[in-house]
């Protein structure tokens, strides 16, 4: 249901722009500076680097056996692969719908950074709602991200507590333990683990001289990119010793240190002998994609080089790895009168709460504003209604159709 609003105000946010922007083709003629590749930016070949292997690390992000998590809220094989589809046309049309309001501000607004102080451009989709859009879609957009958000990170709480138990307190500290004592220890590591996303919140919040866009990217590329490597690499290879995993992560440390921490600009210029000194732009995208770089070369190289010393496992070893490639090869289907029921309650009910959010979106049109700003509440909220009436139809006809087969 969050996404379902967020999608809603994003689409509304972007119709509006093409309107008030007079067309993608006059937003577009009135950018401030390069539409395709941004400002300062001297080397075209440091622009293509980053996005050839930003495209490598979505790739492993979105591709890898830890973050398949997601697809088990599908209830059987048929209907992940209907949502990884449904993910992949999103996430080729979406950039269009999520970046037409930045667009326009940097077409129409160009100052729109000193209004926001420390946070700066970063605050770009911010400043289109509060200028743009009507009074209370700030509110609504706050609240549809805020539910995102949560919903996401309580996923990722309950995956890395349930990582953490079953793979290193279970067999590891305590082999005997009872699924009690289990409980127990899971609600910890996630209070645990909270505290720490509260910390590292706290401190890139500190971090007040860079972008929030910059400190994602380096983030990702020099913590998350190598820790993906061998979840998604050992998806296809599979005769590695049982260390290959957490050396790999070690390798990858250095690496991050090396390309991320220890190099800097001055090292690229003198080594390439650049006539011309990077741009802050220029470094910030080229660390990110000679960082990536590295990985996939030094990084990935390593955990293949582990097959090197690959000597055969135990019986017992050799049996769990056995069984993790049957279940992963082996379709789930769920065509069952009980799933079938469970489908049909859960349409309902999901049907209702997103048929009641609609009915609270299209009240905000009474909110006083332009005409136009009503019709944007309208719109954003018919979107929101339609989908849970659409459920509501599709449990009655769920129902009705259980009726006739009893009968």
């Amino acid at each position: 249901m969050q996404m379902l609003v967020i999608m809603a105000v994003t689409i509304t946010c972007a119709v509006a722009a093409y309107f008030h922007g007079g067309g993608l083709g006059n937003i577009v003629d009135n950018f401030h500076g390069d539409f395709m590749m941004g400002n300062n930016l001297n080397y075209v070949s440091i622009f293509i680097l980053w996005v050839v292997f930003i495209f490598v690390k979505q790739f492993g992000v979105m591709n890898n056996s830890i973050n398949a998590y997601r697809y088990l809220c599908a209830k059987d094989s048929e209907n992940a692969r209907k949502a990884a589809g449904l993910a992949c046309i999103l996430m080729v049309v979406g950039p269009l719908i999520w970046f037409l309001p930045p667009w326009y501000v940097a077409a129409f607004m160009p100052d729109f950074a000193d209004q926001y102080g420390s946070v700066g451009g970063d605050a770009a989709y911010l400043a289109f709602v509060q200028n743009v859009m009507p009074a209370g879609m700030v509110g609504l957009l706050m609240s549809a991200m805020f539910a995102a958000t949560m919903s996401s990170m309580d996923s990722g709480l309950n995956r890395n507590a349930g990582i953490f138990v079953m793979n290193f307190y279970s067999p590891i500290v305590r082999p005997h333990a009872s699924q009690k004592e289990l409980v127990v220890v899971s609600k910890l590591t996630t209070i645990m683990m909270g505290f720490i996303i509260i910390g590292i919140g706290l401190f890139i919040n500190s971090l007040r001289h860079l972008s929030l866009f910059d400190i994602v990217l380096n983030v990702g590329a020099l913590i998350g990119f190598p820790m993906l490597i061998p979840v998604l690499l050992g998806m296809w290879i599979r005769k590695t010793p049982d260390w290959a995993g957490w050396a790999t992560l070690i390798v990858g440390g250095f690496v991050s240190y090396i390309f991320g921490i220890s190099l800097q600009a001055e090292d690229i210029e003198n080594l390439f002998g650049m006539e011309q000194a990077l741009t802050a732009r220029e470094w910030a995208d080229l660390k990110v994609g000679l960082s990536l770089a590295a990985h996939v070369v030094f990084t990935g190289g390593f955990f293949i080089l582990t097959t090197k010393f690959y000597r055969g496992l135990s019986p017992e070893r050799e049996k769990e790895v056995e069984q993790l490639f049957t279940n992963w090869n082996t379709p789930l289907v769920a065509d069952s009168e009980e799933q079938q029921n469970l489908d049909t309650k859960q349409r309902g009910m999901l049907g209702k709460l997103i048929s009641t959010a609609g009915f609270g979106i299209l009240a905000m049109a009474l909110i006083p504003n332009e005409p136009t700003g009503r019709l944007l509440f309208l719109l954003c909220g018919s979107m929101v209604l339609t989908v849970g009436i659409l459920l509501v139809n599709a449990s009655k006809s769920g129902g009705t159709k259980k009726a006739q087969a009893a009968n």
